[in-house]
């Protein structure tokens, strides 16, 4: 798949997001149009957490300002806390360059609530060891793309369903969860 042809978001890992945002000098922050667009708000997390990389992008929220490197530690400690997946995107017309990050969750993200929302998986897929797994279901509630699943008090892996986020990691109390480099 060429860039053109990737969807305007993308999945990665909080640690790729850091390194995507260890590139750039400056930064923008506005509120999320998703939160904003809510007839209720967001149950998850606070509203000012689209991030850019340029000043001249139209954000899709209001509120726009340049944001300190403090400040973006302080989203991404937010997006640790609240379990928020990290969804680069790219540049609207050409596909060439990340624009900035979108900090998404299943209560008000369009992507999650919207079946025609499109976004393409990340480089990396989960791998599972599951003789030492205690079937405990932490994972399954922390999927939000609906890849881990409890059947019979048993964890069932779709990996089809994985995008590479790293949120099921990230609670498992057994560790047995890693990401790995997609085959």
């Amino acid at each position: 798949m060429n860039n053109t042809e990737a969807a305007f978001h993308f999945v990665c890992t909080r640690d790729q997001a850091r390194n995507l945002v260890n590139k750039f000098g400056r930064f923008w922050v506005s509120n999320c149009g998703c939160r904003e667009g809510r007839d209720v708000q967001c149950q998850r997390s606070r509203t000012d957490l689209c991030l850019m990389f340029r000043d001249d992008l139209e954000p899709s929220g209001t509120g726009m300002k340049e944001a300190s490197r403090s400040e973006m530690e302080e989203i991404f400690q937010e997006a640790e806390e609240k379990h928020l997946v990290t969804r680069p995107f790219w540049d609207e017309e050409t596909k060439t360059r990340i624009d900035g990050i979108c900090f998404c969750c299943d209560d008000c993200c369009g992507y999650f609530l919207d079946p025609d929302e499109v976004c393409d998986k990340g480089n990396l897929i989960e791998k599972t060891q599951t003789e030492e797994c205690c079937n405990c279901g932490t994972c399954v509630e922390a999927c939000y793309f609906g890849a881990r699943k409890m059947e019979r008090d048993d964890l069932v892996v779709n990996r089809e369903e994985c995008y590479g986020c790293a949120l099921c990691p990230e609670v498992c109390p057994e560790e047995c969860i890693e990401m790995v480099r997609k085959d």
